[in-house]
């Protein structure tokens, strides 16, 4: 116990700055720091912080949007706790700990010809910080990396230790897959996993309106099917990805590097600089962009498929509208910014994902589509997302926890069906609210 204590003492000392997020948009100064190293240091960690009265969050990598991990008081760091556990063949499973990176997670499956059946684009998430908030990638079949976990090992404010799973402390399964840190600390994960598939992908250039009318069919006969529209023009990129039985034929590496790396990160973060510079240009700019654009089509395993990487820093807002509201709300906002004067230089995602369980799920009790909006960091981005956010909500939208948006309780609570389910779990697990903070005030009330 005194090891653990000084370790704790030693860590906080050397870490006083302030936390940032990945977007820079949310920052905290905790009174101390922790890496915790085991599921028993975590313990005393979370008792240390009672007798002290501090509250308690644990952070991932930093890439959510809002506050949802910013405290003043203990900062439970994730590097402490990285260890893959178990590899379960016949199970199908793996358990890794919670500090554990997606891409790292991804190449240790890999590695043993396994694969999580679907995920985000974005890599550098922990799987505590992924599933807590609700990462997603898209799909017909298959749902948000959360809905993708069979058990959980959970650390509540008085340091007891929970093993969930639908057969033992269901009620808490069903919420803390999607806990938003308000339940507990996540301390490990188990994932349902399949031997490794190859994807093929197809991305094609194709007109909105075109998108918009054949929206349903392509979101029907693809496994995962995502597009982008470019504001200021009439054009989309396409995605399908689909099994396949091979061979694989991944990108080429001067292809890749070309559209992944020189054009999608190092001439677009130049074409952001130069927009918020002078947001005259972006038109221009994004009418060429969409130009630039041509059709590919590859062969790899899923995480090669799924993730890209994302070096130019945005702040982003996302919302889960009922799937049969998807094109109605996409056509709005793009009529919205037609008749304002917003100029936006990053193109509006759209996925969808398949109703699940989970009681805060953005995808619970309803099949849906997500529709997401960006602005480059450093951008006035307000007037946009407030303009979104408004077209979101008359079609009962779900903001995507871990991505900016104005949503309170009140409104929460009409548009989640279990909400009172999840806050009368948090009352008997946090009822003194060790892991609260102003954002969870917010959105679960006090």
């Amino acid at each position: 116990m005194s090891t653990t204590g000084s370790t704790a003492r030693t860590t906080s000392r050397v870490e006083q700055k302030a936390w940032r997020n990945w977007a820079g948009n949310v920052s905290a100064r905790p009174a101390r720091a922790v890496a915790p190293a085991s599921v028993g240091e975590l313990a005393a960690v979370l008792r240390r912080a009672a007798e002290d009265g501090l509250p308690v969050k644990a952070v991932g990598s930093g890439h959510s949007f809002t506050a949802a991990a910013a405290t003043d008081g203990v900062l439970i760091r994730p590097e402490g706790l990285t260890a893959i556990r178990a590899i379960d063949r016949a199970a199908g499973t793996v358990t890794v700990e919670s500090g554990v990176q997606l891409k790292q997670l991804n190449a240790a499956l890999a590695a043993e010809g396994l694969s999580l059946t679907n995920m985000g684009d974005i890599m550098e998430q922990t799987v505590a910080g992924a599933t807590s908030t609700g990462t997603h990638g898209t799909g017909r079949d298959s749902g948000s990396i959360a809905a993708q976990i069979t058990a959980l090992e959970l650390v509540t404010a008085d340091g007891s230790v929970l093993t969930c799973s639908a057969e033992e402390n269901p009620d808490v399964f069903a919420a803390a897959r999607i806990g938003l840190g308000a339940l507990g600390v996540v301390s490990a994960v188990t994932f349902a996993v399949e031997p490794v598939f190859l994807l093929t992908a197809r991305e094609e250039p194709m007109a909105f309106d075109r998108v918009m009318a054949e929206f349903e069919q392509h979101a029907t006969e693809n496994e995962h099917f995502e597009f982008y529209w470019f504001p200021h023009t009439d054009s989309c990129n396409t995605k399908r990805n689909n099994r396949s039985q091979g061979p694989a034929a991944p990108v080429p590496a001067v292809r890749g590097w070309i559209d992944d790396e020189l054009l999608s990160n190092g001439v677009f973060q130049a074409a952001c600089v130069v927009g918020r510079a002078a947001p005259a240009v972006i038109p221009g700019i994004a009418k060429l962009s969409s130009r630039a654009l041509s059709a590919r089509s590859y062969t790899d395993i899923p995480y090669k498929v799924f993730t890209s990487p994302r070096r130019v820093r945005f702040v982003e807002m996302e919302y889960a509208v009922p799937r049969e509201a998807a094109v109605d709300a996409i056509r709005e906002l793009k009529a919205m910014v037609e008749r304002s004067d917003l100029r936006i230089s990053f193109p509006v995602e759209v996925r969808v994902a398949p109703a699940d369980d989970i009681a805060l799920s953005t995808a619970s009790g309803r099949d849906s589509a997500y529709i997401a909006v960006h602005m480059y960091r450093g951008s006035r981005y307000q007037e946009y997302f407030t303009a979104v956010e408004r077209i979101m909500t008359a079609r009962g939208g779900r903001p995507h926890w871990g991505k900016m948006h104005t949503r309170d309780a009140e409104y929460l609570a009409s548009a989640y069906p279990r909400f009172g389910e999840f806050t009368a779990l948090r009352d008997r697990l946090d009822p003194d609210r060790r892991f609260t903070n102003d954002y969870l005030r917010r959105v679960l009330g006090s």
